[in-house]
């Protein structure tokens, strides 16, 4: 990889950021109902549609319908060390800083419905199933002057070694700016093959919708912390530094389909156990570039985002396996187990990014209800999210850690009809620390993220 190469590797960071709960590139938190107990897996109830969704021959005969708002807002910080970060002249002299980064989903929406008959029923679901959000780092980020910096100096020594002597310090303007949403459609029926035995299928047409803006310009040079070297002096010794400009404005686009294949079995009236397999989503990004301005050296990695050298990225949604259990002790407590597995080394992505990878992603969910009163129950429940990934996986914008979640909340029953819930969810993640060779200096990344949302959703029955 070239040094410029190596520069401009962090734009292709842009791709999969995740506010929510779940895997890589899958949301699932979409219902107020996951917040205050996340697991979900056996339920039967509204949000079944998406996580139980056999398990909705079982609710009340009629139409059911569950809306649901949340917000949530995630930071990514990243604390970078490495050599040649000393020269900036914002920050002359220290070679760690802190990088911080917010992803932001003001409002979300989803919507989910179901009519249950005697045997048959259907259902039917609206949601962000990735993405659902924006995210903006107005100073750049590490993986951007890191290399940036050290490819300053050796350029200029390659250019004119006198002039690599004389140069003492660096600034330049970065920004970056990434917004994805993956918008669900779904729909399934679902059968009673016996009383206490049902099947569900179905699928879900995924709509992308992302946007990505991004831009390094205004490089300086100094000859000591406060003084500038003018650009004519630099031009005269062959060194133009806005040949070294990037500016990049693209949108993506693209379809996919979920087939999915669900499976209900109501022991009696107190266990209660389901599975969902939910197949892989090939899914193919259309780029349409209104600006992409780079080095022609650099082309194989800002392809990615370039219409004319690329037309369709490869962004497959893995497979997903889901096992859940639920048990009644009495009638007015409900605790729940569940286990997933995401097959993330099998769906293709760009660049072959799957392939660093080490295994597929797995979680486990705890949780319990209590119906305290007639019109209000409580809950609370547990989700540990293990990761599995390399260290040449994780970057600065696109880096997950493995975490644990805490949900609770409430749900108040408003009338036999009408219910409302109110949900908060909390990941508290592992840091992880990654240390890389850059051109034969050591980088050292200190990776960290904090996660919050709230919700709340209402329950009709008709």
């Amino acid at each position: 990889m070239t040094k410029r190469n190596l520069l401009l590797s962090a734009f292709v960071c842009f791709t999969s950021f995740n506010v929510f709960a779940g895997g890589l590139l899958t949301n699932t938190n979409q219902s107020a109902s996951f917040l205050r107990n996340p697991s979900r897996d056996a339920i039967i109830d509204i949000d079944g549609v998406y996580t139980n969704p056999a398990g909705v021959a079982f609710m009340s005969k009629g139409f059911h319908l569950g809306l649901t708002l949340q917000n949530a807002k995630q930071q990514r910080n990243v604390t970078t060390t490495f050599p040649t970060l000393a020269q900036n002249v914002n920050y002359y002299g220290e070679d760690t800083r802190k990088y911080e980064g917010d992803a932001l989903a003001p409002v979300v929406p989803s919507i989910q419905a179901a009519y249950v008959s005697d045997r048959w029923s259907v259902g039917a679901a609206v949601a962000i199933g990735g993405g659902g959000g924006k995210c903006e780092f107005e100073d750049g980020i590490g993986s951007f002057e890191a290399p940036y910096s050290l490819f300053m100096n050796r350029q200029l020594a390659n250019v004119n070694p006198a002039m690599a002597s004389y140069v003492k310090g660096y600034s330049m303007d970065m920004y970056m700016k990434g917004r994805q949403y993956y918008w669900n459609l779904q729909v399934g029926g679902t059968y009673k093959i016996t009383d206490n035995l049902a099947v569900g299928v179905g699928g879900r047409f995924v709509l992308a919708s992302c946007s990505y803006k991004g831009y390094v310009r205004d490089i300086k040079l100094y000859s000591d912390p406060a003084t500038e070297i003018p650009a004519a002096a630099l031009s005269a010794h062959g060194i133009n530094m806005d040949a070294y400009n990037i500016s990049l404005n693209t949108d993506q686009s693209g379809l996919g389909f979920t087939p999915f294949l669900s499976v209900d079995w109501k022991i009696n009236e107190h266990w209660n156990l389901a599975v969902k397999y939910e197949f892989k989503t090939r899914m193919r990004l259309h780029n349409h570039t209104d600006n992409a301005v780079y080095p022609d050296t650099v082309a194989a990695v800002l392809a990615q985002f370039d219409e004319s050298k690329v037309k369709k990225v490869a962004e497959d949604i893995p497979g997903i396996v889901t096992v859940g259990a639920q048990y009644s002790p009495i009638p007015t407590v409900r605790i729940n187990g569940g286990f997933h597995y995401y097959d993330d080394t099998h769906a293709t992505r760009y660049g072959d990014k799957h392939k660093t990878i080490n295994h597929g992603t797995t979680e486990i969910t705890a949780g319990v209800e209590w119906d305290v009163a007639p019109f209000i129950t409580v809950s609370v429940g547990y989700q540990k999210t293990n990761y599995d990934l390399s260290d040449e996986y994780m970057n600065d914008m696109s880096f997950n850690n493995s975490s644990h979640l805490l949900g609770l909340g409430c749900r108040l029953n408003v009338s036999k009809t009408v219910s409302v819930d109110l949900g908060y969810m909390r990941n508290f993640y592992k840091s992880k620390d990654v240390t890389t060779m850059l051109q034969g200096q050591e980088k050292k990344d200190h990776y960290k993220r904090e996660n919050r949302v709230f919700a709340v959703g209402v329950n009709m029955t008709f």
